[in-house]
């Protein structure tokens, strides 16, 4: 299976721009190089504007969800659309869709981890549902967002549950790159999966972004890796055979003693 990553910058607080945007770079990867799917960033419509979200985010009547929904089935491609501000009556949340070739919308996910450094808590509400495995072309995958990859229990539960490929959506900041390459590292190999990152370049309100979307396979050999500041497109095959693989090679799923295992 084919994943072209797309690494690029967000105009603050203009979805119109965004989708725009997107649509450009989503139809010139499909043109050039026919990819499977294609994955995107942490609150690319938006970005962090968290104080005008209530004017710009998304709603079950806005545009983004069927502009992505078209975008899918005229370019025959799965779209892991990363992650839009949504609101859901008082509520706004960090939403996650994945939109198949179809168009149709097959799952979504709602950040569950929100960032205290970023005050997060006083504009978003936490996802109020477990992270859950999806499937594409026959192969189970999950999604999470940013945040959700400081804790491992996340991971862990979607590996168990079996997805074999794990996608992260996000803007993690510069400041922080080292803790956001060695996780997505530690997270591949302990849970013998895909690691698939998509995060933003640029910078907002004093924050420069980090960029070094990654595509690591189950053995935590780095397949692609995106630059710190360019506008980019990371490419990588991935396989179901090659989980199965490191996971008969090195049983650790079988060699778990989770009843020795204490849980908070």
């Amino acid at each position: 299976m084919n994943v072209s990553v797309l690494q690029f910058d967000i105009v603050p607080g203009s979805p119109a721009a965004n989708r725009e945007n997107a649509a450009r770079l989503i139809k010139d990867e499909v043109n050039q190089n026919n990819p499977d799917i294609i994955v995107l960033p942490e609150m690319w419509t938006t970005a962090y504007t968290l104080q005008n979200l209530n004017n710009i985010a998304d709603d079950k009547s806005s545009e983004t969800i069927p502009f992505l929904q078209k975008l899918a089935k005229e370019c025959n491609v799965h779209l892991v659309a990363g992650s839009i501000a949504y609101k859901n009556g008082d509520k706004m949340f960090n939403r996650a869709l994945v939109i198949n070739q179809k168009g149709d919308l097959v799952y979504h996910y709602d950040k569950l981890h929100l960032v205290p450094m970023l005050d997060e808590p006083t504009y978003l509400t936490a996802g109020e549902n477990k992270a859950a495995v999806f499937e594409i072309d026959g192969m189970k995958m999950g999604l999470i967002i940013c945040y959700d990859l400081r804790f491992p229990e996340l991971t862990r539960a979607l590996a168990l549950e079996g997805a074999q490929a794990i996608f992260i959506a996000a803007e993690w900041p510069q400041a922080r790159r080292d803790h956001w390459r060695y996780l997505q590292l530690a997270r591949a190999i302990e849970n013998q999966v895909y690691i698939l990152s998509c995060n933003r370049i640029g910078e907002y309100d004093g924050v420069e972004f980090a960029g070094t979307s990654m595509i690591i396979d189950p053995w935590g050999n780095i397949l692609g890796e995106g630059s710190q500041n360019k506008e980019e497109t990371i490419r990588a095959v991935i396989s179901s055979d090659e989980v199965n693989i490191a996971r008969q090679k090195v049983p650790v799923f079988e060699s778990r003693v989770p009843n020795f295992y204490t849980y908070y």
